[in-house]
């Protein structure tokens, strides 16, 4: 992955409450996103990125963090055997990027829910006859029979919080046998959040236990 630019060249606009931006961290500000609870890693260096932003929410950004956050996606679809790739969740495009620049790959699905999203970020890649987005919910969408990918990416939440997880359980069970890989965004993450969560309840219990 080294020398790749993983920063999306999606052009700036909004529609309805969704808007595509540049921002531009500078050194004071790049000290300061360092700081903070589980933000360990997730500093953001210096230069300009673009972020999507809906209804007053960061979506999603072309950061070196949330770059990070898909390699291994990126590593799956970069093996020479990957020729079909599904991706939930357009936001900016970091994934579908990546996907478009390996040769190798013959087809790229892409499911979007959010039709704002679909008319500012999707025309800067349909230019790629490899490229269909579907208008639709990644859980509900009806596939044809027999239709599998090599890899598939699901990538439909804001937020990295662990009521996340029973979704992309959801997620993970409906597109099980007609993927060879798949993965969703920060699940690792997630669930190790959730080990520690349980074990506070369990340490809370047993000191509630004791003073009753």
């Amino acid at each position: 992955m080294i020398g790749y630019d993983h920063k999306v060249t999606v052009p700036e606009g909004e529609k309805d409450g969704m808007r595509v931006s540049r921002f531009t961290i500078d050194a004071h500000a790049a000290r300061r996103s360092r700081l903070g609870f589980r933000n360990v890693g997730r500093g953001i260096p210096e230069g300009t990125y673009t972020r999507l932003v809906g209804d007053g929410q960061v979506w999603m950004s072309d950061t070196p963090a949330e770059w990070h956050d898909h390699l291994d996606a990126v590593f799956e679809i970069r093996r020479p055997a990957a020729r079909r790739v599904l991706i939930n969740g357009l936001g900016l495009g970091v994934v579908l990027k990546a996907t478009l620049a390996c040769e190798h790959i013959e087809h790229v699905d892409v499911v979007e829910f959010d039709q704002r999203v679909i008319d500012l970020v999707g025309p800067h890649y349909l230019a790629d006859s490899r490229v269909e987005i579907h208008h639709a919910d990644a859980y509900a969408i009806k596939w044809a029979p027999g239709l599998r990918w090599d890899v598939a990416w699901h990538d439909i939440w804001p937020e990295i919080v662990t009521t996340n997880l029973p979704e992309m359980t959801k997620l993970h069970r409906k597109y099980g046998r007609r993927v060879g890989w798949q993965g969703s965004w920060c699940r690792e993450r997630l669930q190790y959040y959730a080990r520690q969560e349980r074990a506070q309840e369990r340490v809370y219990q047993q000191f509630a236990s004791a003073f009753k």
